[in-house]
């Protein structure tokens, strides 16, 4: 296959930097807790639902218990100990929380194996429902087969969850194998989980656990019609970052857009709420088996794409680092980039390979996500559909795992079914027409593919020093990730970060610890 010649020493130099730049945050792993971890718990337990009013059951139990300044020693084992003392479950529980007619923090505390007996019921219950769903999943790609590679991902985005099923069926029988339902603008920023079953979003559907049900039932009607396994993607990030992930994981999600930075960078959502909350939403995806997306193709809507390639193998390098640290293992990272350079520059397509052979070859257990041009995208479709089609030869000769398809009016509406199929289609034959032509093909040592790839690679590596000699809340408050200032205390979300008491206690945090071997 085409290769490049990596300068090793880098390589490893880059990795180590990375390394400890992740290590430098194992007092906030350890020290700290948030609301949304806590509600996470909740969830966890097996609490759902919301009030009337559309006030999610998890949200209302956190609040108390932050009220009475009772959230320190974790959700659990005020639910468990309530759960105890009127016997009851966690959800009849939390009903009556929501009806205001229970105070969590009115019963004396029971003995603490009591308590952590409870939780161990729970706990197991909950997670050998995930290990089932995770058997599902290898159950149908045993049956029908492993998905392609390039995979063919494509995006449903109406607001209304029934038409999206309508759609995502219509994309598989197209032939797409991956299918993202985008979540609606700025959910990432709501501090909770809307309820439910949702008819009305404004550029894309709102992620509800119901939804994801839906959805998940709709894939699995149409992979059995295929013939082939339908993989469901959605967004595990924001202000609910972890839930979204167990919700994912409950309902048996394939892929889940989990980047350890964007929410700082792309939605001002506090570094150390983001880095919090990002440690054990991985985890639970390791736990669950889903793969993670990493959304580093933003960096390049903001800053150039050649001046600041590195910037992405940097972002790369760090998401590896910070998801190795919850368990995700290099099979279930696809890390992203994208194919953003502007098609006037002269040899942009060389530019594009070698950025993409980069990726490829730092990670080549990864499921790489590649990202379609958008910047450069206009009202000329015939052009548009000319840089996807480029995108999709590169994608296919630098072996790329998972192919998000761009569209020929992207930067017009959001894209019909038309335009969905003409994407396939043209993914496909570019697909089938290039397929084996990479192995025809090498590259000389100083040839420019070459001399491009470790070029990026060394300015990833001396930026990714410096980052560790300074410390990565620095760098971001400094504006040295792309070009956006981010300052260790600003940003939204701070207020539900806390530091844990000696007898904190996240029952399944430290269980999936425990087997994913941390």
């Amino acid at each position: 296959m085409l290769k490049l010649d990596l300068d090793t020493s880098l390589v490893e130099r880059s990795r180590a930097a990375a390394k400890k730049i992740s290590s430098d945050f194992d007092w906030l792993f350890e020290g700290y807790s948030s609301v949304t971890i806590e509600r996470t718990v909740l969830r966890l337990m097996g609490v759902d639902g919301a009030t009337p009013d559309g006030k999610p059951l998890p949200n209302l139990i956190v609040e108390q218990l932050q009220s009475a300044g009772a959230l320190k020693k974790g959700a659990a084992i005020w639910l468990a100990n309530a759960m105890h003392h009127r016997s009851l479950t966690a959800q009849e529980v939390a009903n009556l929380v929501g009806l205001g007619e229970l105070d969590l923090c009115s019963f004396p505390m029971a003995d603490a194996e009591t308590i952590y007996q409870i939780l161990s019921d729970l706990t197991l219950e909950m997670m050998t429902h995930i290990k089932d769903q995770r058997q599902v999943r290898e159950n149908y790609f045993e049956k029908y087969g492993q998905r392609r590679k390039p995979a063919i991902y494509v995006i449903v985005a109406t607001g209304n969850i029934y038409e999206d099923v309508i759609q995502a069926k219509a994309a598989a029988r197209e032939g797409a194998d991956i299918i993202a339902v985008i979540r609606s603008t700025a959910q990432s920023l709501l501090d909770y989980v809307p309820y439910g079953a949702t008819t009305v979003g404004f550029g894309g559907t709102y992620a509800t656990q119901e939804n994801f049900r839906i959805m998940r039932k709709a894939l699995d009607e149409v992979s059995e019609e295929l013939g082939r396994y339908i993989s469901l993607t959605n967004y595990a990030s924001g202000l609910c970052m972890p839930e979204i992930a167990a919700m994912g994981a409950i309902e048996r999600l394939d892929l889940m857009l989990n980047d350890a930075m964007y929410g700082i960078l792309f939605r001002d959502i506090n570094p150390k709420r983001t880095l919090l909350d990002q440690y054990f939403s991985r985890m639970i995806n390791a736990y669950a088996g889903i793969e993670i997306q990493t959304g580093e193709d933003n960096y390049l809507t903001t800053s150039d794409a050649v001046e600041k390639a590195y910037t992405v193998t940097a972002s790369q390098l760090l998401n590896e680092s910070f998801a190795l640290k919850s368990g995700v293992i290099p099979q279930k990272m696809g890390l992203g980039h994208a194919y953003e350079i502007n098609p006037d520059l002269e040899d942009s397509f060389s530019y594009e390979v070698a950025h993409a052979l980069l990726t490829r070859e730092l990670f080549p257990d990864a499921p790489i996500k590649y990202m379609p041009p958008t910047k450069f995208a206009s009202g000329n479709i015939f052009k548009t559909h000319l840089m996807d089609a480029m995108f999709n030869f590169a994608g296919q000769l630098t072996g790329q795992g998972v192919q998000l398809l761009g569209m020929m009016t992207e930067a017009i509406h959001t894209p019909h079914l038309v335009d969905r199929s003409l994407a396939i289609e043209n993914a496909e034959y570019i697909f089938k027409a290039v397929k084996n032509l990479s192995d025809s093909l090498m590259l000389s040592p100083d040839s420019f593919i070459n001399r491009r790839a470790n070029t990026v690679l060394q300015e990833a590596t001396e930026f990714l020093e410096k980052v560790a000699s300074e410390g990565l809340f620095s760098a971001m408050a400094a504006g040295e990730f792309a070009d956006i200032k981010r300052p260790e205390n600003g940003g939204k979300g701070l207020d539900g970060v806390f530091e844990k008491d000696a007898d904190y206690f996240n029952p399944f945090m430290d269980k999936m610890k425990q087997e994913l071997g941390l």
